[in-house]
């Protein structure tokens, strides 16, 4: 088993997972994978930061050569997760932080089983209508979609391994990094140092 970890942040649109993990990357060791997608760049994202960015047969290709570790088709345009670039940071030593939608953490979950979800909550239903609103990017119709949307997210949360409560975000923060450090500690990702005590004791 890695002895990096590989994170997956997931949540319903409005929980602030973003800035949960913006504030994880005040953390050098941790990275966050920049996701590729097929749709044009528009204006004010850079390349490389905001997405990576393919041809619809570009990205096509990188589906049939293995290489999206996760990938999902919106609205005409694929969206995914370079494997290679994850791949890389863990064996440099980086934990590698996902900020993706369920269906793509559970395509992680299967090509690389000891991925650990978190599943971000708001603290109440009202809260996430007020969070929603107050942000102002959408009309009461869309909010309707994003809440219909997040009662389906929430739905799948069973197949996560953790779920956090984002109702103070130093504290929803802390508990992620907690269960980081967990993950770290379980016997399966130390067995190396079990191992080299073993034989330090039966030279003894």
């Amino acid at each position: 088993m890695n002895k990096q970890l590989l994170v997956v942040i997931s949540g319903p649109s409005g929980t602030g997972k973003g800035t949960v993990c913006e504030k994880l990357l005040e953390d050098e060791t941790i990275f966050l994978s920049v996701s590729a997608t097929s749709r044009e760049q528009r204006v004010g994202e850079t390349a490389g930061v905001t997405y990576h960015y393919h041809s619809a047969e570009q990205f096509e290709k990188l589906i049939s050569s293995g290489k999206m570790l996760e990938w999902a088709k919106y609205n005409g345009n694929y969206y995914g997760t370079p494997k290679d670039k994850v791949l890389e940071m863990m064996e440099a030593g980086r934990d590698v932080l996902l900020e993706i939608d369920v269906q793509g953490a559970l395509q992680v979950k299967k090509a690389f089983s000891d991925a650990v979800l978190i599943f971000i909550l708001p603290p109440s239903a009202a809260e996430l209508r007020r969070r929603l609103t107050e942000r102002g990017r959408e009309n009461a119709e869309q909010i309707e979609e994003r809440i219909g949307a997040a009662y389906k997210e929430i739905c799948v949360a069973e197949e996560y391994d953790y779920v956090i409560v984002n109702d103070n975000l130093d504290e929803c923060v802390t508990s992620v990094l907690e269960v980081m450090r967990a993950e770290k500690r379980r016997v399966c990702r130390n067995t190396d140092k079990l191992d080299a005590l073993k034989q330090e004791l039966e030279k003894e």
